[in-house]
């Protein structure tokens, strides 16, 4: 301090550093601080084992010298732990039981997909039922891999499940390795003509199965095409139904190729299809006619007409062991129908005879009727709904079935032709009578019924559908009534049209001559000759 200031002292404490103050006042004292080791705490209460104390193996170097080496432990080390096994070695598979139940719920864990019930119980029985089951796309793959292994099953029903190409991909697979599968339903599943080519690719590897049901899959001719390729190749399929599928002339000249290596069949549906060729259906019963296996033939609902298929059905009708035909809903009448029934007297096994809803005339089912005279003819089952008849036949059918060899013989029809006759003058004179009377009752106008017939006639010889026939006789004058019509062409009825009704001219102008012979169209002019030229004269030119 410096001497020049002067400094009053008011009050001096005086403080001594080394002196603490008592206990009481310490604020560590009053604060209690837990125990925060754990290990400790759990040490006290008998929870925890700090070990021996050495140093764990994990912290240290692995190597083998290392581990010799090092002061605080001399552990062995680990020579492999299975790296080698399980880079270098496949993972041991998994073997499933023959019935398949525990692959299928395995796979379907694997996949994501929900267990069919109904698919699992059915793989210990003979027959798996899917029908109508609306199966996931995804599944397809699961029972392509079950059907693989499965031991029991040997009917596959998978009636209107859509299938994708994926899913005939794995069934394709499946048919490549099963061994128990003989019959598969693939009715309505639209595979279409890309899945029927994988389906059948690894077809002729299999030798079990033997129906294959394609109905309703929207084959085409391409899909027919990788079929008769696979039974060309040895494919052991004996009964296939291709109903249903649009198929043309071309699906069955494949079949016909493919018969000429592989020919085993014994059952083939070709119903419902757009065959029309008569060519096509000899080569076809020409081909079945040399397999003394084959038993069935459907070809209804396919328009086939004409004499030659008439002599097709007689040429696979030589077939002995040929039992069953179904031509029913097609166009088959008059020659076609000789040669059918001259084929049924010769012989053969033929047991059913289906021709119900063709245009056949009376005298048709008359001819058919016939050969069941016979003993030696096997034919049991006559069927010809819609098909109508003359109380001949009845009498006949009768006189049949009363013999002892047709006990058990049935003969359906579709109905009988009741012809209405007057005491003393006959229907059809009665009708045309009138007719002729109301065409001259008109003085100015008057025609003949039998002259514009005969001119129709002259004119196209075939049978002439209702309304056109109509149609002309109005157009030439003839006042008709719409019951003389009808009473006209039924009473003259020609062969009957899918959609229409006929009227059969020739049968009417005979009556006619009959009845009016002198009545006939002028003879027709000779050509008038042609004109001749007139002679060109020339000019002779005036000298100069």
């Amino acid at each position: 301090m410096s001497e020049n200031h002067d400094v009053e002292v008011i009050f001096e404490k005086e403080v001594d550093s080394s002196e603490e103050p008592p206990m009481e006042e310490w604020l560590s004292v009053m604060l209690q601080i837990p125990e925060e080791n754990l290990k400790r705490i759990n040490y006290g209460k008998g929870l925890y084992d700090p070990g021996s104390g050495e140093i764990c193996a994990k912290y240290l170097s692995m190597s083998a010298s290392s581990v010799l080496r090092h002061p605080y432990f001399n552990y062995p080390a680990v020579i492999d732990p299975g790296i080698h096994e399980a880079l270098l070695n496949p993972e041991p598979a998994n073997i499933y039981p023959d019935d398949g139940q525990e692959l299928y719920l395995t796979l379907c864990k694997e996949a994501g997909l929900c267990p069919i019930g109904s698919f699992y119980r059915q793989l210990l029985q003979n027959k798996i039922n899917l029908r109508y089951y609306g199966v996931h796309p995804m599944a397809f793959r699961v029972i392509s891999m079950v059907l693989k292994l499965n031991k029991f099953v040997m009917i596959l029903d998978l009636t209107d499940n859509w299938i994708s190409e994926d899913g005939c991909f794995h069934l394709g697979e499946m048919l490549a390795k099963n061994n128990t599968l003989k019959v598969l339903v693939l009715h309505g599943c639209r595979i279409g003509s890309e899945g029927a080519r994988r389906l059948f690719v690894n077809l002729p590897q299999n030798s079990v199965l033997r129906e294959l049901n394609l109905c309703k899959n929207r084959l085409n001719d391409k899909g027919v095409e990788y079929l008769a390729n696979a039974v060309g190749l040895g494919a052991n399929i004996c009964n296939i139904d291709l109903s249903y599928n649009s198929l043309t002339d071309n699906s069955v000249n494949f079949l016909v190729d493919a018969f000429e290596k592989n020919n085993k069949l014994t059952h083939l549906n070709l119903s419902w299809n757009m065959i029309q060729s008569p060519n096509t259906i000899f080569s076809l019963c020409s081909k079945l006619a040399e397999n003394n296996a084959f038993v069935e033939l459907n070809l209804s609902w396919n328009s086939l007409s004409g004499l030659l298929i008439g002599k097709s059905i007689n040429l696979l009708l030589r077939n002995k062991n040929f039992s069953y035909l179904n031509l029913s809903n097609n166009r088959l009448y008059g020659p076609a129908i000789n040669s059918i029934a001259a084929g049924i007297e010769k012989g053969g096994n033929l047991v059913l005879l289906d021709l119900s809803s063709n245009p056949l005339l009376p005298e048709d089912a008359y001819k058919l009727l016939l050969p069941m005279m016979i003993s030696s003819v096997k034919l049991q089952k006559l069927i010809l709904h819609n098909v109508y008849v003359t109380p001949d036949f009845i009498k006949l059918r009768n006189e049949i079935l009363s013999m002892k060899f047709r006990e058990n013989a049935e003969i359906e029809y579709g109905g009988v032709y009741a012809e209405a006759v007057h005491k003393s003058v006959h229907l059809k004179d009665l009708v045309l009578n009138r007719i002729d009377y109301l065409s001259k009752k008109s003085k100015k106008r008057s025609v003949d019924i039998a002259l514009i017939v005969m001119e129709l006639y002259k004119s196209n010889k075939e049978p002439m559908d209702t309304k056109p026939f109509i149609r002309a006789l109005k157009e030439r004058g003839l006042p008709l009534e719409e019951e003389l019509t009808d009473q006209l062409t039924s009473l003259f009825a020609g062969p009957p049209k899918p959609k229409s009704a006929t009227v059969n001219l020739a049968a009417m102008i005979e009556y006619f001559k009959r009845k009016w012979p002198e009545r006939q169209l002028p003879p027709t002019p000779p050509p008038e000759p042609e004109p001749m030229p007139n002679p060109v004269i020339k000019k002779k030119q005036k000298k100069k």
